[in-house]
């Protein structure tokens, strides 16, 4: 499921740090502020000012929330 543009909207106006979780390693999070998106992508601006595109289908939250991992992620066999 793809993050909407109202919730990204929101997160760019108000300035919050979100955190991008791409997989199950904490250490490949991209943490910053939404800048700009399209229909497939996100920019995120992390804290060393660089831009960062990624993808929208992943799991985007507040900084500042406990981590979550993408649904489907941890599947059980």
């Amino acid at each position: 499921m793809m993050i909407d543009d109202q919730t990204l909207n929101e997160y760019r106006q108000a300035g919050i740090k979100v955190r991008v979780v791409r997989d199950i390693l904490e250490m490949n999070d991209v943490k910053g502020i939404v800048v700009a998106w399209d229909e497939e992508n996100v920019m995120i601006r992390k804290q060393n000012r660089r831009i960062v595109k990624v993808k929208r289908s992943y799991l985007f939250q507040p900084f500042d929330e406990p981590r979550r991992l993408p649904p489907g992620l941890l599947t059980e066999e």
